[in-house]
C-alpha cells in the first residue's frame, strides 16, 4: 500500500483491544502499539521501587526517567524495561489494581503520550488504549471504541487469567466496574468515545469478525484517502 493511516482503538478493560488490534496490526502490515502496557509498566517499576502511588510528583519523575521499549515477540508484544523482559510481571493482580492510579496522573501521561505521538509520526499503526482517538492521536484517519457488557469482559478477563490471580468472576466484574469508574471520572484525559470514532459492541461476536470488520473500514478509509489526493 502506497499510503498509510493510523487506526485508534479505545476501549475499556477486558473489551478485547490488545487482542484486535494486534490482529488488525498484523492484517494490515502495521504496527502494533498498547499504550496499555506502557502505562502498566510504569506501575509495575513504582510499586517495584515502593513509591507511593498517591504520590504524583514522585511516580511522574520515575516515570520520566524510564526507558519502555515494546518489541514484537512470538506470542505478541514484549514490553522491555531498561532492556528487561517485564511482560508478564506487568499483567499481576496488584498491576490491575493501581494502574488507573498512575495513569490519573499528568506528569505520566505527558511523558507517555510524547513517546506514542513519536512512534506514530511515520503513520502505519494500530495504537490502542483508553484515550488515543480523544487525546493521544486526535488527528487519527480511523477511530474505534471497541466495548462490551461488563458481564463479557469480565468473563473474558476470568478465563485468561483468574485461575492465576485466584478470584472469582463476580470480584473480576466488581474490579471492573470499578476500573471503569476510575478511567471515566479521571481529571486528566478520562475514558470516553471520540466524536468521529465507530463504536463497535463485540458482545457475543467474534474476536476475528471483529477484526475483520475494522479491517474492512481502514481499507474504506484507505480508498477514501487515496481518491481525495487525486
Amino acid at each position: 500500500m502506497d499510503e498509510r493511516i493510523n487506526i485508534a482503538i479505545d476501549g475499556p478493560a477486558g473489551a478485547g483491544k490488545s487482542t484486535v488490534a494486534r490482529s488488525v496490526a498484523e492484517a494490515l502490515g502495521y504496527i502494533y502499539i498498547d499504550t496499555g502496557a506502557m502505562y502498566r509498566a510504569v506501575t509495575w517499576s513504582a510499586r517495584e521501587a515502593g513509591l507511593d502511588i498517591e504520590n504524583d510528583e514522585a511516580v511522574a519523575a520515575h516515570a520520566r526517567k524510564l526507558d519502555i521499549r515494546l518489541a514484537p515477540g512470538p506470542e505478541g508484544q514484549i514490553v522491555l524495561l531498561g532492556g528487561e523482559d517485564v511482560t508478564d510481571r506487568i499483567r499481576s493482580r496488584d498491576v490491575n489494581l493501581h494502574v488507573s492510579r498512575v495513569a490519573a496522573i499528568d506528569g505520566v501521561r505527558v511523558r507517555l503520550v510524547e513517546m506514542q505521538r513519536g512512534l506514530a509520526a511515520a503513520k502505519g499503526v494500530v495504537m490502542d488504549g483508553r484515550d488515543i482517538g480523544s487525546h493521544v492521536l486526535p488527528d487519527a484517519e480511523l477511530k474505534v471504541y471497541l466495548t462490551a457488557s461488563v458481564q463479557e469482559r469480565a468473563r473474558r478477563r476470568h478465563r485468561e487469567a483468574g485461575d492465576s490471580l485466584g478470584i472469582t468472576l463476580e470480584v473480576m466484574e466488581r474490579e471492573i466496574e470499578e476500573r471503569d469508574r476510575k478511567d471515566m471520572g479521571r481529571a486528566v484525559s478520562p475514558l470516553i468515545q471520540a466524536d468521529d470514532a465507530v463504536l463497535l459492541d463485540s458482545t457475543g461476536i467474534p474476536a476475528d469478525e471483529v477484526v475483520s470488520r475494522i479491517r474492512e473500514m481502514a481499507l474504506e478509509k484507505l480508498a477514501e484517502a487515496k481518491q481525495d489526493a487525486l
